[in-house]
């Protein structure tokens, strides 16, 4: 298992290698000057070159991404052109917020992905499978950025039971797990987990449908086992497919969602996203896509992992 581990964290290292050359070159290869949102509309010829070479940007592209990697292996990405605070600071505080986001929306969504899934599956062509499965495919199909806006009207604008905006009464700095600041997250993270939802319920009703017409599953009714201990069984047998799909989902989850935090002014990565792109702000918008990828790979590298360990039959040597 060591050795597994040890070759599958091996495998991540190139991909972490070019996820971090295609952060680097898709923002330069984009349009326009970054420093326009520092420099003046009558910035002299000088003023000019003095910025290109504070920031690096009078080098060549190889030496910009090599310096920059070395740099970012260090935990330093530079510096915001658009604040001039630390990249790393601010996100590594946008990464927290969103985090929390996510792991509410992870609940919500996977439960009752879940929960409508293995109804789904295992009272087939009923009103109950009906009813799931319309539920899934509205989750899938309902434009994120529409949903967050009818919630906010509905339950902020016209019943006034929850907060439509932010991520807490002083900000997302003084934030406190109570009722207070849990009223902040709650339409965000209902919004964000639609998606999901949809996807799991969708999958877990595929798999316990196709384990319940298995051969062995007749078997262990004519033994006389009870419908608990079947489930069981579908638990088993459906749980690496289902874990696969929940970590792809958790992955998009922490990558965040410009639309949906940028409704909610949620200051996550999506709504840091959001403003790098339209100040140009070239470090930050690298710093931040390059962390939410290493999310990500990394985040697939655990969920590979922990396959093995529920499903033997995958091959470790």
């Amino acid at each position: 298992m060591i050795a597994y581990l040890f070759r599958r964290a091996g495998y991540a290292l190139p991909i972490m290698l070019g996820v971090s050359f295609l952060c680097f070159m898709l923002v330069h290869i984009a349009p326009g000057d970054p420093l326009v949102a520092i420099l003046p509309a009558d910035a002299s010829v000088d003023l000019q070159r003095q910025m290109m070479k504070l920031y690096g940007f009078d080098r060549s592209l190889p030496e910009q991404f090599f310096h920059w990697l070395w740099r970012a292996l260090h935990g330093d990405l530079g510096t915001s052109i658009a604040t001039s605070r630390p990249v790393t600071q601010e996100v590594m505080k946008a990464v927290g917020n969103t985090f929390m986001l996510a792991m509410m929306a992870t609940l919500i969504g996977f439960f009752f992905g879940a929960l409508f899934g293995f109804v789904a599956g295992y009272f087939r062509h009923s009103w109950a499978d009906r009813l799931a499965s319309f539920i899934s495919v509205i989750g899938v199909s309902v434009p994120h950025y529409w949903l967050g806006m009818v919630l906010v009207i509905v339950f902020s604008s016209q019943l006034m039971w929850l907060p439509a905006t932010g991520a807490g009464p002083d900000g997302s700095g003084a934030w406190k797990w109570d009722l207070e600041h849990l009223k902040y997250m709650v339409l965000p993270a209902v919004t964000m987990s639609f998606i999901p939802m949809g996807i799991v319920a969708r999958t877990v009703r595929a798999l316990v449908a196709d384990i319940l017409s298995q051969e062995f599953v007749v078997g262990l009714r004519a033994r006389g086992l009870g419908e608990f201990g079947v489930f069981r069984h579908v638990v088993k047998n459906c749980a690496p497919t289902a874990l696969a799909v929940m970590g792809l989902q958790l992955g998009y989850l922490l990558g965040g969602s410009i639309l949906i935090e940028t409704v909610f002014s949620w200051p996550g990565t999506g709504f840091l996203l959001n403003q790098a792109i339209f100040q140009r702000d070239l470090p930050l918008l690298q710093g931040t896509i390059l962390v939410l990828a290493l999310f990500f790979v990394g985040l697939n590298l655990i969920v590979d992992v922990l396959q093995t360990v529920f499903d033997p039959r995958i091959e470790r040597a």
